[in-house]
């Protein structure tokens, strides 16, 4: 059964939702490791998924397997009409203007290397300069370095503060008419830091620049309005949803996307194939998404929207900050323990080292407690190597994580330090 909706966003000290009643969603948080009851803190590296999406699948595979737009059949036209009600609401959860404009990828990551190679193996040359942020994601960063290798363009990298926040000044003094397009996360998977991307993209368009948004870390956490934001281009992964893993989203401005060629040429994404006088393309989304497709998957993303709709992303985002508070006051106290990311905006990510202590030691042991974190760079190097640091320990939340896990997970990596120190 659905959960109530919030119609108010509430204050982060106060529990906005049964969380209780929330977690009965999730079957996984019935298991045990290492014979302790499970504590989930990996959700920025995926989330875990409620039955409503899991049950998806048993009924896209049961009742109407069938590939989709080109089958005449009932059940391809079911199939065909679950997959485009995915695309109409991804529209409505991103406030895009069209469904047109919403691509389905494998990913964030795909998603970006999209823009990339089509958009900007296109629009870049010798000369031209990109922005990308200290707080990207390698997927954020790598598919511009190959791209730059290839055409000659500049990256040029805006810098972080100490705390982990953006450096706007020296955003702004980069900024110049040799600018193409400013890529940056809306939310560092690595720090939490939440970007002002609204404020971002209108400084870019002052200079006639594009702005790509890497919405992965943020569309799990709060509500996105592209159209408020102003983005060019945006993308996020289902996994990061509460969805299965294998896709995701690109949303672009139509314009952009009906002036920019195809990445991937097959099935789907023609209009017409002759040896004589070439091939046309269709238009867009279908331009952008060559063969089959990840049917069930897509559709299985449609449920997890659906699903965060129901509980409200506004309460989602209200009990994270509740959990995020408690957590970084909790393990402030404990002894040699350093927080990295305190910018005054952030989502529910909590990344720190402990003096003494190497962080891959600290996840294999408090793996052995019960409590799954994750450990590493993050696939954020040139941050992490900014701050000084290899690795940290990464704690992040998700709607379904509870005050008094917080509680067991301070008293583990207290334990766990005692050991390894």
């Amino acid at each position: 059964m659905p959960h109530s909706v919030i119609e108010k966003p509430l204050a982060r000290t106060s529990a906005p939702f049964d969380v209780t009643a929330l977690r009965e969603d999730f079957p996984i948080l019935n298991r045990e490791v290492h014979g302790k009851p499970l504590i989930y803190f990996d959700n920025a590296a995926t989330s875990q998924t409620p039955r409503q999406v899991i049950e998806v699948f048993n009924d896209y595979y049961s009742r109407y397997n069938a590939n989709i737009h080109r089958g005449l059949h009932t059940l391809a036209d079911e199939a065909t009409a679950a997959f485009e009600g995915t695309r109409h609401r991804v529209k409505a959860f991103l406030n895009a203007e069209d469904a047109r404009q919403i691509i389905f990828t494998r990913g964030t990551t795909e998603a970006i290397n999209l823009v990339a190679q089509s958009w900007g193996r296109t629009a870049l040359a010798a000369g031209d300069e990109v922005l990308i942020s200290l707080l990207e994601h390698h997927s954020n960063i790598v598919p511009w370095q190959l791209l730059a290798a290839e055409r000659g363009f500049t990256i040029k990298v805006i810098p972080v503060d100490a705390q982990g926040a953006l450096d706007m000044a020296a955003y702004r003094a980069l900024l110049s008419e040799r600018t193409k397009l400013v890529a940056v996360n809306h939310v560092s998977n690595a720090l939490g830091t939440i970007n002002p991307v609204k404020e971002m993209a209108a400084l870019a368009h002052q200079h006639g620049a594009l702005i790509l948004v890497d919405g992965a870390q943020a569309t799990p956490h709060q509500q996105v309005d592209v159209q408020d934001i102003d983005a060019d281009f945006y993308a996020f992964s289902g996994h990061k949803v509460y969805g299965p893993t294998g896709v995701g989203v690109l949303y672009g401005k139509k314009a952009l996307l009906d002036a920019m060629p195809p990445w991937q040429g097959g099935g789907e994404m023609i209009k017409t194939v002759s040896f004589d006088v070439g091939t046309t393309f269709a238009e867009i989304p279908h331009k952008f998404e060559a063969g089959t497709p990840a049917i069930a998957e897509v559709i299985a993303l449609g449920r997890a929207l659906e699903w965060m709709e129901s509980v409200g992303v506004a309460a989602i985002s209200a009990w994270e900050g509740v959990l995020l508070d408690h957590a970084t006051q909790a393990v402030g106290e404990v002894e040699g323990l350093r927080i990295l990311g305190t910018a005054p905006h952030k989502a529910g990510v909590l990344s720190f080292v402990v003096e003494g202590a190497h962080s891959q030691d600290i996840g294999l042991l408090i793996d052995q407690l019960g409590v799954a974190i994750r450990t590493g760079h993050h696939c954020a190097q040139p941050l992490l190597h900014h701050f000084g640091v290899d690795a940290t320990c990464r704690a992040s939340f998700a709607a379904y994580n509870t005050l008094e896990e917080v509680d067991i997970f301070v008293a583990a990596l207290n334990r766990v330090i005692g050991m390894v120190r």
